[in-house]
């Protein structure tokens, strides 16, 4: 930008007052954004004030199927503690299904969660999910299609545990 600027137009400090320029420029920051660190959450979620008041939740999905039938993991992170439940479940499992274990293994030990985030998974968007929660008075927070930083808490969780099972698998997989 200052070559095309410096062609036209002089002032003093014009090269410090173009970087600055471009460094509060949205525009110029959307341009570079595939160059750059992702630029975070657009709306920061508030900082909980109790523990199991705000969740995530996600799966991990496609995973070899257990002895009792089990190929995916619900898992749900408490934001401030960071502590999570990770509950075993078929991928086809019913809504009304996951819904009982949500009430027997999250709300019976935990109460019922004030907000939830979670991204844009079918059983997260389903009529079925968003009434149930209603019906709970748990705000449903979902978040932006591409941003999976919006559900950091539970991403994180799901990378240390992959990671695990990784481990897992190459040391028992020698035999």
């Amino acid at each position: 930008m200052y070559q095309n600027v410096k062609k036209l137009y002089w002032w003093p400090n014009i090269k410090a007052d173009i970087a600055t320029y471009v460094r509060k420029c949205l525009t110029c920051a959307r341009v570079k954004a595939e160059h750059q660190r992702p630029s975070g959450l657009l709306v920061q979620p508030t900082i909980p004030e109790w523990k199991w008041d705000n969740i995530t939740m996600d799966f991990i999905t496609k995973l070899l199927k257990s002895s009792q039938g089990f190929n995916t993991i619900w898992v749900i992170v408490d934001r401030p503690t960071k502590s999570a439940h990770l509950l075993p479940i078929r991928e086809n499992d019913p809504l009304d299904k996951l819904a009982r274990l949500y009430l027997n293994k999250i709300v019976a030990r935990h109460g019922i969660p004030v907000s939830i985030i979670c991204d844009r998974d079918g059983r997260f968007t389903s009529n079925f999910w968003k009434s149930f929660q209603k019906a709970l008075g748990t705000d449903i927070c979902m978040s932006t299609a591409y941003h999976p930083e919006t559900d950091g808490q539970s991403e994180r969780t799901i990378q240390t545990l992959e990671d695990r099972l990784r481990a897992c698998v190459m040391d028992f997989g020698k035999g």
